[in-house]
């Protein structure tokens, strides 16, 4: 993500570690849902940050509800940093919350490249909630590489897939 560029981040530890990651940047607009993105971001001099409204989850301060979608919906912005509680290997992208889905939805629709951003412990999980298709994004990013049959549906989509190391990405 390049300066001055727009962006979406919605909830999530691993898209809090990507907003962590662009706190030098200048001229981004950040768009979010999650307040401990807002507090990442909120003395970066370079760095414009609006938060929806909506109702503000205790648990981890992530703000959810159709104000929230709403608000995303305003917006055109250059990326969306998505996060997701499970993937499953035939490239389902899936949540608990409907209202965080909702959201989430949101930003991939009003976005122009969706970076999904996925520790390889969401490989293992399950989750009941539908947010989309592998074939909606276009990076992904992990910590591991994942099994076979989820690359081959990445592959089927043009879904440029990195794994992150410390010294930097590699293609896959």
């Amino acid at each position: 993500i390049s300066d001055d560029s727009s962006l979406f981040v919605n909830i999530g530890t691993t898209t809090e570690a990507v907003a962590r990651q662009l706190t030098d940047r200048r001229g981004l607009l950040v768009v979010t849902n999650n307040l401990n993105v807002v507090n990442t971001f909120r003395h970066s001099e370079g760095i414009r940050v609006m938060t929806a409204g909506g109702q503000v989850r205790r648990e981890d301060g992530g703000i959810v509800g159709e104000s929230t979608t709403g608000f995303i919906a305003r917006f055109k912005v250059d990326y969306a940093v998505i996060g997701v509680s499970a993937l499953d290997a035939d490239g389902t992208l899936l949540d608990f919350d409907t209202r965080e889905v909702r959201v989430a939805q949101a930003m991939i629709a009003n976005s122009r490249k969706v970076i999904l951003v996925a520790d390889s412990i969401k490989f293992e999980r399950v989750a009941p909630v539908r947010i989309g298709n592998i074939a909606q994004i276009d990076y992904l990013v992990t910590d591991e590489r994942p099994e076979q049959q989820f690359l081959d549906h990445c592959r089927e989509s043009h879904v440029r897939v990195m794994i992150a190391e410390e010294s930097g990405c590699l293609e896959l």
